[in-house]
């Protein structure tokens, strides 16, 4: 070992106090001063002499800071500037609307909803537009809250979504070492201690119509005949989603054993659901059959293209329900209530006619079966039910 180089030892660095600078050789020091010890690379470069620091002696040992002086004592040889070299090896910190196109990318084979994917994007590329050009470690509470603040009380329900939207994106931003410390879009313990409560919020309930008045809203349908009041139909009848009757294909039918078959990429859940099929939603089937549209059962105006998402929603306008509060989503808790207020089948049955989980964990684990032909009772009174009118 050369002696010129290797000066100290590990014993010294750990007990040494008295403030000053203490040398290694090869421009490698310890600097101790106050509570702190830190080492320090001394070098001369384009005739000035500059100082790099390698980082505190709690956390590099003498040998690490041996090797770092030795990795840079190369790169002077080398004539590199070892501070400007590790300037450039630093991770650039990419913007907060790299990371939330980045995060839509993402995460958006998992939406089955095309209006939830063009939300998500609405979001970013308009709500919170004033974020998008900061570094992801650089966004903070104030920022957060001058894109909360002036729609929290005026559109409580669009500010809760886009508070949660601004917090995952920042949540994925730490996981990929782009910030540290805590989330600023978190609300508990956080936003709820700065922002008021809100006056007023439906989040979570979608409008729906008493199912009482459901019949006479199927005749006006039947006898509208278009292909969006099909769909509609189809739709209250197998109390489904608006994604799962829109992208609906004709390889997703079983006639024979009268089954709607959903995969599992286009259910909420991610599970495949199996829908018991009434006469009434065959003969919708037949119906549709006669276009002609060999991939999706109601077909758009552009070729091989489904109902956009707008269709139904026309039809609750030229209905004027639109006023009444009544949505699509809605329709499935008509369904609901009519089950628990006019039927004896278990909730269980009814829920799973909706697609939603039934029990905990460990009950969902040893029922394995989807209790088809009891939902098939159900959906065939539900079908006699809303066809009185």
């Amino acid at each position: 070992m050369v002696r010129s180089l290797h000066r100290l030892n590990a014993k010294f660095v750990a007990s040494v106090e008295e403030h000053g600078s203490y040398p290694d050789g090869g421009g490698l020091s310890l600097v101790v001063k106050a509570d702190r010890k830190a080492w320090q690379f001394r070098y001369t470069w384009q005739g000035k002499e500059r100082y790099h620091g390698l980082g505190s002696a709690r956390s590099v040992s003498l040998a690490d800071a041996r090797a770092k002086a030795a990795n840079n004592r190369s790169l002077v040889a080398k004539g590199i500037d070892p501070i400007a070299d590790q300037r450039g090896k630093k991770k650039k910190v990419p913007t907060f609307g790299e990371l939330a196109d980045d995060y839509i990318k993402t995460m958006q084979s998992q939406w089955s909803n095309l209006k939830h994917k063009a939300q998500w994007k609405t979001t970013f590329s308009v709500d919170v537009k004033s974020l998008r050009d900061i570094p992801a470690d650089q966004i903070d509470t104030a920022h957060v809250l001058a894109v909360l603040k002036p729609i929290w009380q005026l559109k409580p329900e669009t500010a809760s979504r886009i508070r949660g939207r601004i917090e995952a994106v920042l949540a994925a931003a730490t996981a990929k070492g782009f910030r540290v410390g805590a989330n600023p879009a978190q609300w508990r313990h956080h936003l709820d201690r700065i922002l008021p409560t809100q006056l007023s919020s439906n989040r979570g309930h979608h409008g729906a119509m008493k199912y009482g008045d459901v019949p006479a809203l199927i005749k006006r349908l039947r006898e509208n005949g278009s292909v969006s009041a099909s769909a509609f139909e189809f739709l209250i009848l197998n109390a489904s989603r608006t994604s799962e009757v829109l992208n609906a294909k004709w390889p997703e039918i079983d006639l024979v054993n009268c089954i709607w078959i959903i995969p599992p990429d286009r259910m909420k859940a991610r599970k495949e659901h199996r829908v018991p099929l009434t006469k009434r939603s065959i003969k919708i089937l037949e119906t549709m059959s006669a276009f002609g549209n060999e991939s999706y059962i109601f077909p758009g105006r552009k070729k091989d293209r489904p109902l956009s998402n707008m269709a139904l929603e026309v039809i609750l306008r030229r209905f004027d329900l639109k006023k009444m509060d009544v949505t699509v989503h809605g329709f499935r808790s008509a369904f609901r209530d009519w089950a628990g207020d006019e039927t004896d089948y278990p909730r269980e049955v009814a829920e799973t006619a909706l697609a939603h989980n039934v029990g905990n964990a460990v009950e969902r684990a040893y029922r394995r079966g989807d209790a088809l032909e009891k939902r098939r009772g159900l959906m065939d009174e539900w079908a006699d039910y809303v066809s009185s009118c």
